[in-house]
């Protein structure tokens, strides 16, 4: 009997996940899941829904200040996401 090489389930994950185009749903739904944990908990209960589309996380606020506020740390907040998930899903954060 021949012996196979071995390769941690982590590697054989990923790999299906690529094959099955499961990904980069996997990691949007996951960047979205951090989004209390880095924007905060105000941030968090005064968001209505959040969707990414084309590398864009699409926010809908029930503040018009804390709209301002977080257009203002944009590109802060898509670093922390980014990194919060592993990589790089989101480029740009829309606030309506």
């Amino acid at each position: 009997m021949e012996r196979r090489k071995e390769e941690s389930i982590e590697k054989v994950l990923l790999r299906f996940l690529r094959q099955s185009q499961l990904e980069t749903p996997l990691n949007e739904h996951r960047l979205i899941a951090a989004w209390g944990e880095v924007a905060g908990v105000a941030a968090e209960r005064l968001t209505e829904s959040l969707r990414v589309y084309n590398q864009t996380l699409y926010v809908k606020l029930r503040s018009a200040m804390l709209r301002n506020e977080l257009s203002m740390k944009r590109s802060d907040l898509v670093k922390k996401l980014n990194a919060k998930v592993g990589v790089n899903v989101i480029v740009d954060i829309a606030f309506s």
